[in-house]
């Protein structure tokens, strides 16, 4: 277990080396971030004005949440693509900008859209699983299945990026990579979001004791101390996106070449998709 820790804070520098030469890399999942906020401001406000889930979910509101998913996932995964577009760029030598990222994403428009529709389609089915109202085997499947999902679907975008296929292929070549050469040692991602989730438990238990204790002294200073820890959590969370999308570049790469990029060598990449 120790092992698997260590192979993956050894990833997670890597990873870091990759964005220190190029920090527009972290304006993608930036601009994301804002994105999908507006969209969700754009279904949440109207959806509380008209209570149109006041007697149910109903019909309409099932249209309505795929509805949604498919505007949330559109905007994610072309964000993504770009990220990952200009981190192909970086991993092969070059300088790439946001616009050599967003070109890259816009190129495969039709694709992006395609898988986002398929997306937002499981992604209603696993919420209707994962349902407060479902009984407990349920939920738990859902969750399964849910896990399942992001594990076939890792190297869709990148796929996409560097292939001109369609969604549906670009899912069967993910789900072929996994199973070819990922297997049940490619803890990479795994290892990034465990050690940014325990950075950020942390961030926050830390800046919960600091709140605390500026709110005996002072009522603004608490509040002060409070949104530069919060601010820190979401330049953390920016910064765990840019990072994964760098390494699912890398992953790709590696997986179709099986020569792990150069910022990557000396990481013990190569174990991550040991058979």
């Amino acid at each position: 277990m120790f092992e698997k820790f260590s192979r993956s804070w050894e990833l997670v520098k890597a990873s870091a080396g990759v964005l220190r030469s190029d920090k527009e890399l972290m304006l993608f999942p930036l601009i994301s971030g804002a994105a999908t906020l507006v969209v969700m401001a754009t279904f949440l406000i109207p959806v509380f004005a008209l209570r149109i889930f006041e007697n149910g979910i109903g019909i309409g509101g099932a249209v309505l949440g795929f509805l949604f998913y498919f505007c949330q996932y559109s905007v994610i995964i072309f964000f993504n693509c770009a990220l990952v577009g200009a981190a192909m760029i970086r991993l092969d030598g070059g300088d790439p900008t946001l616009r050599d990222g967003f070109d890259a994403a816009k190129s495969r428009l039709p694709s992006i859209l395609g898988y986002a529709a398929i997306a937002a389609t499981v992604g209603v089915f696993l919420q209707a699983l994962k349902n407060k109202d479902n009984n407990f085997i349920v939920r738990l499947v859902g969750s399964g299945l849910g896990a399942a999902w992001t594990l076939a679907t890792f190297l869709v975008v990148p796929v996409l990026v560097s292939r001109d296929i369609g969604p549906i292929d670009a899912l069967k070549e993910s789900v072929t990579l996994l199973r070819r050469t990922w297997g049940e040692n490619a803890i990479g991602n795994v290892g990034i979001g465990a050690a940014f989730g325990l950075i950020t438990f942390l961030s926050l238990l830390v800046g919960a004791g600091l709140v605390f204790a500026a709110y005996q002294v002072s009522l603004p200073l608490a509040i002060g101390i409070g949104a530069i820890f919060l601010l820190g959590v979401l330049l953390l969370g920016i910064y765990q996106a840019a990072l994964s999308g760098v390494y699912s570049a890398a992953l790709y790469r590696y997986a179709v070449s099986h020569e792990a990029p150069a910022a990557f060598r000396g990481a013990m990449l190569e174990d991550a998709f040991r058979a």
